[in-house]
C-alpha cells in the first residue's frame, strides 16, 4: 500500500528497512574539523593556480577575498541547518525541508555530482605527479589502484575512516607548513614574481593585467580553495553530540581554510618563474620546491611524497562524501533502494562502490576528448558546487521565515542577512562559470545531468519514497513548526 501527497508516492517498507540501513556514530569536533579540512586541502596543491592565468594576482586575490566571504556565509548557515535537521542527507534535507521533494532531490544529484566528480580531477592530478617516478606505468591502472585502496578503507568502518583522515589531514598541513617556510627562509619567494603575469593591451601589469574581465574569470578556480567543507552535515549521522561538535567544527575549519588559502596564494605565486609559470602549471608545488633544491630526483621525489599526502587527504575524505549522498538519496528512495543496504560495519559500502564506478567512467570518458581534463572536471565540479549552494541559501532562508519555531540548538550570527549575502555571491560566481567560453563544456554536462535527473524523478522517484527514511520523517513532522 503507498500514500500519496499530491504528486508525491510514499512506499510502504518492511521493518527491517531501516535496520539495513543504519550508520554508527563515534565522530567528536576533531574527527570532523579534520574530514572537513581533509576534504578541501588538495586545492591548496592543484587547480587554484590557474586563476592566475586567468585574472592575474590580485585579479585571483579579489576572486578569493569575495568567493571567502561566500563561504563564511555558507558554513554559518549550514552550522545552524546541521543541528536543527541532523541528517546523513546535508544538503538534500535541508532544501527537502524547505522546497519539498523535487528540489531536494535535484540539490542532492548536484552534490554527489560534486564529490565523484572531484575525486575524478584528484586521481587524475595524482597520477600526473606520479608519472614522474613512474612513466611507463598506464594511468588507468593508478586510477584504479587508488580508488580501490580508498574506497576498501571507507567499507572497512567509519573509525578507519575517520582516523585515516585524521593522519592525512595533518601530513598534508605539514607538507604545506614546511613548503611556506622554506620559501621564506631559502629566500626563494620573490614579490616582484607575483606581477609578471602578461597584460591585455591596455590593462595594468601589477594590477590587474586582464582587467576587471580577469577577476571574474578566476573566480571558479578561487572556489577550489574552499570546495567540499559542506561535506560535513554528511557525517551528522555519525557524530557525537551534533549540536555542540558540528558546528564548532565547520567553523573552525573554515578559517583554517582560510589561512592555508591565503599563504598558498601569495607564496606559491611568488617562486620560480612567478605568477606567470605558476598559472600554467600542473603542479604548481613543484616549481617552489625546484626552485629551493633544483630540478632532478630530489625535487620529483619530493613533489610527489608532497602532492600525494595533500591529494590523498581529499580523495580519501571527498569518497566519504560520494558514498554518504548516495546512500541518503537511496534511503529516501530517490533512488534505487538496493544502493543504501549497509554493511555489518554499518558503512553503505554498495554507494561507495558505485561512486567509484561513475567517478572512474568520468575521468576515463573526459580523458578521451581533453587535453586539460583536470580543468574541465574542476569547472564541472564548482558548478554542480555553486548549485547546491545556492538552493541551500534559499532553504535556510526559506526554513527561517517559514519555520521560525524549529528547534536551533545553534544558530547562525550572520542569520538571514549572511543566507542572503551567500546567495547573492553563489550567484555570481555561477554566473562568471556560464559566462567564460572555456567552462561551457563543462557546464552544458551538467545541466544535461540535471535534465536527466528531472526526467528520473517525475517518472521514477516520486512513486517510491520512503516516509520513516530520517529526511523524510522530519519534513513531513516539521509541518507542526511552520507558521
Amino acid at each position: 500500500m503507498q500514500k500519496s501527497r499530491g504528486i508525491i508516492s510514499y512506499k510502504n517498507v518492511p521493518k527491517n528497512y531501516l535496520r539495513q540501513r543504519q550508520l554508527k556514530r563515534g565522530a567528536d569536533s576533531f574527527l570532523l574539523w579534520s574530514l572537513g579540512v581533509g576534504a578541501v586541502i588538495s586545492g591548496d596543491f592543484f587547480g587554484w593556480n590557474y586563476g592566475l592565468a586567468a585574472g592575474g594576482f590580485w585579479g585571483l586575490t579579489i576572486a578569493t577575498f569575495v568567493i571567502a566571504i561566500m563561504y563564511l556565509c555558507i558554513v554559518y548557515s549550514l552550522a545552524e541547518l546541521s543541528v536543527a535537521l541532523p541528517h546523513t542527507g546535508g544538503f538534500y534535507s535541508f532544501t527537502r525541508n524547505a522546497f519539498g521533494p523535487f528540489w531536494g532531490f535535484i540539490c542532492g544529484v548536484a552534490v554527489t555530482i560534486e564529490y565523484v566528480l572531484t575525486t575524478a580531477a584528484i586521481v587524475f592530478s595524482m597520477s600526473n605527479y606520479l608519472k614522474s617516478l613512474i612513466p611507463n606505468v598506464p594511468s588507468y591502472l593508478l586510477w584504479l589502484l587508488a580508488y580501490t585502496i580508498f574506497v576498501a578503507i571507507a567499507i572497512q568502518s567509519v573509525e578507519l575512516t575517520l582516523n585515516v583522515s585524521v593522519f592525512l589531514t595533518l601530513a598534508a598541513m605539514l607538507v604545506l607548513g614546511i613548503f611556506y617556510v622554506s620559501m621564506l627562509a631559502a629566500d626563494v619567494f620573490k614579490p616582484e614574481q607575483l606581477f609578471n603575469v602578461p597584460a591585455n593591451l591596455g590593462e595594468s601589469a601589477t594590477w590587474l593585467p586582464k582587467g576587471w574581465q580577469g577577476v571574474f574569470a578566476s573566480i571558479p578556480y578561487a572556489i577550489w580553495f574552499y570546495l567540499a567543507i559542506e561535506i560535513l552535515p554528511l557525517s551528522s549521522e555519525e557524530t557525537n553530540d551534533v549540536p555542540r561538535n558540528m558546528p564548532k567544527a565547520l567553523i573552525l575549519g573554515m578559517f583554517t581554510l582560510i589561512a592555508l588559502s591565503l599563504l598558498t596564494l601569495v607564496l606559491n605565486s611568488g617562486v620560480g618563474g612567478g605568477a606567470a609559470a605558476i598559472g600554467q602549471s600542473n603542479v604548481p608545488l613543484k616549481d617552489g620546491l625546484e626552485a629551493y633544491f633544483g630540478k632532478g630526483v630530489t625535487s620529483d621525489v619530493l613533489t610527489v611524497i608532497a602532492l600525494t599526502f595533500g591529494l590523498v587527504a581529499s580523495f580519501h575524505t571527498v569518497i566519504y562524501g560520494y558514498g554518504r549522498s548516495l546512500f541518503s538519496l537511496s534511503r529516501a528512495g530517490y533512488i534505487p533502494h538496493w544502493i543504501s543496504v549497509t554493511s555489518e560495519n554499518h558503512t553503505p559500502y554498495r554507494a561507495l562502490i558505485l561512486g567509484t564506478v561513475v567517478g572512474l567512467i568520468c575521468v576515463m570518458l573526459i580523458d578521451l576528448g581533453s587535453d586539460a581534463v583536470d580543468a574541465v572536471i574542476l569547472n564541472m565540479a564548482v558548478f554542480a558546487a555553486l548549485i547546491s549552494y545556492i538552493l541551500v541559501m534559499l532553504s535556510y532562508i526559506k526554513l527561517k521565515l517559514s519555520c521560525p519555531n524549529l528547534p536551533r540548538p545553534y544558530e547562525s550570527p550572520l542569520g538571514i542577512f549572511g543566507a542572503s549575502l551567500g546567495s547573492i555571491l553563489g550567484i555570481f560566481a555561477l554566473v562568471a562559470c556560464y559566462f567564460i567560453p572555456a567552462y561551457q563544456p563543462g557546464i552544458k554536462g551538467i545541466a544535461l545531468v540535471l535534465i536527466i535527473a528531472t526526467f528520473y524523478f517525475f517518472f521514477c522517484s516520486r512513486n517510491r519514497l520512503v516516509a520513516q527514511a530520517p529526511e523524510e520523517a522530519a519534513a513531513l513532522s516539521n509541518s507542526k513548526f511552520k507558521t
